[in-house]
């Protein structure tokens, strides 16, 4: 029986860069930085989490652009905030590019779509309390 998910897996062109927009720009944690026989085996996780998130690199994988224009759907990454108004502040300016101009109000809660280094999309969300 399954018991949880261990790993997500972004694809990334630089290892290093990525690791500085996801630890530096958004906040996560660094958890395994490993020389392994296929390749840097490189993740980060939000504190106190135990999902971990592999930073792969695999050029010809990497990147789902934000296109402006095109239907609004999740990046591969879906992240939680608490408080995210105030999280996307911080993020912006720490240099997080995103593609609205503030967070969204949804029905479901608050959404706003950041872009890494390679274009990968992160949903960041916040549940709505009540």
């Amino acid at each position: 029986m399954l018991t949880d998910i261990m790993y997500v897996t972004v694809y990334v062109t630089d290892q290093d860069r990525a690791l500085g927009f996801y630890t530096d720009g958004l906040g996560l944690e660094k958890r395994i930085d490993f020389p392994g026989p296929d390749g840097r085996f490189l993740t980060v996780g939000v504190p106190g989490s135990p999902l971990q998130i592999i930073l792969w690199s695999h050029a010809a994988a990497a990147g789902q652009p934000g296109d402006e224009g095109r239907q609004a759907a999740p990046g591969p990454l879906v992240l939680e905030s608490d408080d995210l108004r105030a999280d996307f502040e911080v993020f912006r300016g720490r240099g997080v590019t995103f593609e609205q101009s503030e967070p969204v109000d949804y029905p479901f809660g608050i959404r706003v779509e950041a872009v890494d280094p390679d274009g990968n999309r992160v949903s960041l969300r916040q549940q709505r309390t009540s």
